[in-house]
């Protein structure tokens, strides 16, 4: 399997594809539909339904993994067909295994023998599946299925489900591990109150608790060790973690001041969705800047509360217009909240703020949608070349979530611009607002053709 290639130069654990591939009308789609458990693929007993490589996410025995759909693989094919054809070879290109689908109560065709030539000349590992084995008396049928060279003939019948299971286990031996499905956790939602020292982070938790949980004083830093609050707010039970500000970078600070930006970074880690206070008198600091940072690297759900806005005037409100523009672009997507934990002005706003960062956060794009906008989004807008050569994006699919993570495969890398140029549609497209967003490019490359 070719590693993801991203900026970072660190592989990306994605979800691994699987490619459906065969001669028209031996029953993929229906085969798709079986593996996913749902009826997505569309299915008609006339050749030829399906006529691009359509991508659905699928599960097995606590696994996920990418389907592609394919229409009919004819080698030798003309006009439409061969562009159909084409559709499938790219399907390959993408993928991390083959499940070659051959009607077994038909035998091997011509057809299916050239296809049997074009996978052992490959790399990637090929599962054998003998369709339409309905009934006992054909399982003889799918033995013969041996002599087109792809090891074991796995009986199933699409139709009826039969032989599913194993098939669906020998998929999963032939794929790259795939990642476990995300379970929910339960209990209360963790929530990390986290901005730089005496911005009101101790004041603003007492106000939402509605009574002292924290010690509030008017020297800087009063706050040490991270304290737990279970605090009701808006009908729901939140977990809220008052942190030490973080005046500085942990490996800038000393003594106390070290262990207590330690504890915060490990509360940021722990938790699902952070608030970052900001006071809204001054001017926005690098301070400010680095605890978002911190924020947006951990992964977490964002929202930015501007606290005591019962300081800011007109002017000071045109000022922090600015400096919003100027010094938060990077997290023009997190949610914002004008509050006041002195006064208790907006603070109510807080709840449907952390709730819809967090509906983002664990947002997940259908595969099958998130490959028709791309296209429209690619034809529209490809990406720029490198080196004289413009790359192509093949396909892409959703890795995971807590935050969204995206994998695009391209035919060569991509530029950082277009990489943010993909992000920003991305939002505009689906929202995610309130979460980062994780994009990593995985280059294909050409494999040889043994002769």
């Amino acid at each position: 399997m070719t590693e993801p290639d991203d900026d970072n130069g660190t592989p990306d654990a994605g979800v691994p594809v699987l490619a459906v591939i065969g001669r028209p009308n031996v029953g993929k789609s229906t085969l798709v539909n079986r593996i996913l458990g749902r009826r997505d693929a569309v299915v008609q007993d006339v050749p030829g339904v399906t006529r691009d490589r359509v991508a659905y996410d699928a599960l097995w025995n606590g696994r996920r993994f990418t389907v592609v759909d394919t229409g009919g693989w004819e080698p030798d094919a003309t006009g439409l067909a061969a562009r159909v054809a084409a559709q499938a070879e790219r399907a390959i290109a993408t993928a991390d295994a083959v499940l070659l689908v051959v009607d077994a109560s038909v035998g091997a065709t011509t057809t299916d023998d050239a296809v049997a030539r074009v996978l052992r000349r490959g790399e990637i590992p090929v599962v054998l599946a003998a369709n339409k084995v309905d009934d006992a008396r054909v399982e003889a049928d799918a033995s013969s299925l041996w002599r087109l060279g792809l090891g074991e003939p796995y009986p199933v019948s699409a139709l009826h489900g039969r032989g599913s299971g194993d098939l669906l286990d020998a998929v999963l031996k032939a794929l790259p591990e795939a990642p476990l499905e995300q379970t929910e956790e339960g209990g209360p939602r963790r929530v990390a109150l986290v901005g730089r020292p005496n911005v009101g982070k101790s004041s603003l938790l007492n106000r939402l608790a509605g009574d002292e949980r924290s010690v509030v004083d008017a020297v800087a830093g009063t706050t040490v060790d991270p304290v737990d609050s279970l605090v009701p707010l808006d009908g729901q039970v939140w977990r809220f973690v008052d942190t030490a500000g973080l005046r500085r970078r942990v490996r800038e600070a000393s003594g106390t001041e070290y262990y207590a930006s330690l504890r915060t970074a490990g509360a940021i880690d722990a938790a699902e969705v952070a608030i970052v206070l900001i006071d809204a008198s001054e001017p926005i600091s690098e301070q400010d800047q680095r605890v978002i940072a911190a924020v947006e690297e951990a992964g977490r759900a964002l929202v930015v509360a501007f606290n005591k806005w019962d300081l800011v005037d007109e002017d000071r409100r045109l000022r922090l217009d600015r400096e919003v523009e100027r010094d938060l672009l990077q997290v023009r997507w997190a949610r914002t909240v004008n509050v006041s934990a002195l006064t208790g002005r907006s603070v109510g706003r807080l709840a449907p703020a952390l709730r819809a960062a967090l509906e983002s956060w664990e947002q997940r794009v259908p595969t099958a949608g998130l490959n028709s906008w791309l296209a429209a989004v690619t034809a529209a807008t490809p990406p720029p070349a490198r080196a004289g050569r413009a790359p192509r994006v093949l396909f892409a699919t959703q890795a995971g979530v807590r935050p969204p993570r995206f994998v695009l495969f391209t035919t060569g890398p991509l530029e950082p611009a277009y990489r943010r140029f993909i992000e920003r549609r991305l939002r505009e497209e689906f929202g995610f607002a309130g979460t980062p967003i994780d994009i990593a490019v995985r280059v294909r490359e050409k494999r040889s053709r043994k002769k």
